[in-house]
């Protein structure tokens, strides 16, 4: 059975062209970039081409590019160098909403003695800016404030934080991880010094990233050793899948308008949807600013894994909350952090798009889920007691 994959927030599928443009960078261009010889010398003029398809997916320079093993490692190297650059400086500021490559970190540094203000949102997951102006202060080294939540696809204002943040001179980080190759980014226009993503969020490879750094930032390296990209991140390159963000990062652009238009479209059916045939769900997020391919439902009175457990069986994978963290039992900390009541928390389900998502796929969840939610509720004492039914 092939599946229905509804997850894509979580990782994504290689892209076709990207798999075959890798392949000879495992049998014949083997290399390594650093060495004298052409044989492997001839890879770091391939390793730089990527580098400018990178950069011009999200308007850089492509010597503002550093290439990285992933979205975290990018994160913890972007807030580490900050910290590192202005050690005097002993305040950092993040959200509640954060993903754990950024809020784990700055909860690291709380514990090293960094004052740690953590901006909260409001019930649609928008940026409470009031507590975001009172909490700026001298002794602010970083922001940290990601572009657009991974569990419900809504979008901070980053372009107003990093307003702000630029009169002040205060260093500002964003975590694109979501929104790279979903939504067009121009960082000549955007106000940021450091800006993360990850391939494996945009069609290519697990195991790569890269690091935006705005020329002129001041930067520390996170990982020391050799010479490798520039002197900024140490290690032998992990050629083929450098190669293959490259690939991935020029499909995306050319299919930005796929994503703002089609995928937008096939989520708002299944939302719609649902919405209709299982009466008394409710959207997380607010559903003006959002990633065109997320929807953050929560079915009240209904366990989130049961239905997951459920839906698998059917060959629908979606899940019930960031992928580095769905394995907890914990319920969410970006909907607890938005005020969603228990009985909805615990029921939440997020649906994650792809350019690659057809409708018939959509028709199938539409004719699966609903059912199967109604069955769920009658066997749960609360559903009982609301007496909802799903048509």
């Amino acid at each position: 059975m092939k599946p229905i994959y509804l997850d894509n927030n979580a990782t994504t599928a290689v892209a076709p062209e990207v798999a075959e443009a890798i392949q000879p960078y495992y049998h014949e261009l083997y290399g390594n970039p650093s060495s004298m010889h052409l044989f492997g010398g001839q890879l770091h003029r391939r390793i730089e081409e990527a580098r400018a398809k990178v950069a011009a997916l999200i308007g850089a320079e492509p010597e503002e590019i550093i290439f990285t093993s992933c979205g975290t490692e990018s994160d913890n190297t972007a807030i580490m160098s900050a910290v590192e650059s202005y050690p005097h400086k002993r305040h950092v500021i993040s959200t509640r909403v954060e993903h754990p490559a950024v809020l784990s970190f700055v909860r690291h540094l709380a514990r090293k003695g960094y004052r740690l203000s953590l901006v909260p949102v409001d019930a649609m997951g928008r940026f409470d800016m009031d507590f975001f102006m009172k909490s700026l202060d001298e002794n602010t080294a970083v922001v940290s404030v990601m572009h657009a939540n991974n569990e419900t696809g809504v979008i901070l204002p980053i372009e107003e934080i990093g307003a702000i943040l630029r009169e002040r001179n205060i260093l500002f980080h964003t975590d694109a991880v979501q929104t790279t190759g979903k939504i067009p980014i121009n960082v000549k226009g955007l106000p940021v010094d450091m800006l993360s993503l990850s391939g494996h969020k945009l069609h290519a490879p697990k195991g790569i990233g890269a690091l935006y750094v705005k020329k002129g930032t001041r930067f520390y390296p996170y990982i020391i050793g050799g010479h490798q990209e520039h002197g900024r991140r140490a290690g032998t390159e992990n050629v083929a899948s450098i190669i293959a963000l490259g690939v991935a990062c020029e499909l995306a652009q050319g299919n930005l308008k796929i994503e703002a238009v089609h995928v937008a479209r096939l989520r708002d059916k299944l939302e719609n949807a649902l919405l209709e045939k299982c009466p008394d769900p409710r959207i997380n997020g607010d559903t003006s600013r959002r990633l065109p391919n997320t929807s953050n439902i929560s079915f009240e009175y209904v366990e989130g894994e049961a239905i997951l457990l459920r839906i698998d069986e059917f060959g629908i994978c979606a899940s019930s909350g960031s992928a580095c963290t769905s394995g907890s039992l914990e319920p969410s900390h970006v909907l607890r952090a938005m005020g969603i009541p228990f009985t909805a928390i615990h029921g939440s389900i997020r649906f994650s798009l792809s350019r690659y998502t057809t409708e018939e796929e959509i028709d199938k969840v539409i004719e699966i889920v609903p059912p199967i939610i109604k069955e769920l509720r009658t066997l749960s004492p609360y559903g009982k007691e609301r007496i909802i039914k799903c048509s």
